[in-house]
């Protein structure tokens, strides 16, 4: 339990094993310690130079011979401080480092990330993560049929995800068909109804920055969540292509 704690709290599994064998004796040879913890030599001495460097563990020499021994149980306190002012620094260089990994991201050919869903609240999942994040602004180009829409969601559950949106100050670009009354354009966005006969729609696909969410609303409900930025500034592309052609 103790070399599980000092574990949780950032020493190895070996680094713990010695300072507990350590902090049992007065002090101990290299060759003591790799006896009574199992662990050959030169591994020990790696270890004990990663615990003194941690402050846990102290050199002695008894004659011309080097024994080591554990420093008071308190420099675990000491330790734990030194972690925590550590971790607080490493948190506010994250402001500065995230945004210098993800101009790196691209450049590196990230691999697309693909998330499956079953059912409908696979499918309500799926809408949660794609405004997510802390983006703000921008547009989401969305496509979907609203009578599938009603006849699968609740009106609770649309408004919900249109709200987060509006928040957030997203714009839309929308494609739809219903049998119902026309949804024009506002300050919100712009709708473009298309022929639901001629033009069947039975996925909900919306594309926001680098994501792609696709909701198949067919006789079996399930959801694809496709982290990509290629796949989605092509869809944005096919959408504007789109739209410039019917405005003509």
């Amino acid at each position: 339990m103790l070399e599980k704690y000092l574990q949780d709290i950032g020493l190895s599994e070996k680094e713990a094993a010695v300072y507990i064998m350590l902090i049992q004796v007065d002090d101990a040879s290299v060759i003591d310690i790799a006896k009574k913890t199992s662990i050959n030599r030169t591994t020990v001495y790696i270890v004990l130079e990663s615990l003194e460097k941690k402050g846990l563990v102290s050199e002695t020499t008894l004659g011309k011979k080097t024994h080591y021994q554990a420093d008071p149980p308190e420099r675990l306190e000491t330790y734990v401080q030194r972690q925590k002012v550590t971790l607080d620094e490493y948190s506010k260089r994250l402001v500065d480092v995230i945004p210098q990994i993800k101009s790196i991201q691209r450049e590196t050919g990230v691999k697309p990330i693909v998330k499956l869903y079953e059912g409908k609240e696979g499918i309500i999942s799926l809408n949660e993560e794609l405004y997510e994040n802390n983006d703000e602004g921008g547009t989401a180009y969305l496509l979907y049929s609203r009578d599938l829409l009603d006849s699968v969601f609740s009106e609770d559950d649309i408004g919900k995800y249109r709200k987060v949106r509006l928040q957030k100050g997203v714009k839309t670009k929308v494609f739809y068909n219903s049998t119902k009354e026309e949804r024009p354009s506002d300050d919100t966005g712009e709708r473009m109804k298309i022929d639901e006969k001629k033009y069947p729609i039975t996925c909900d696909i919306s594309v926001y920055k680098d994501r792609v969410r696709i909701g198949i609303l067919g006789k079996k409900l399930s959801g694809i969540f496709i982290r990509s930025q290629d796949l989605a500034d092509t869809l944005r592309s096919l959408f504007n292509f789109a739209f410039d052609s019917l405005k003509k």
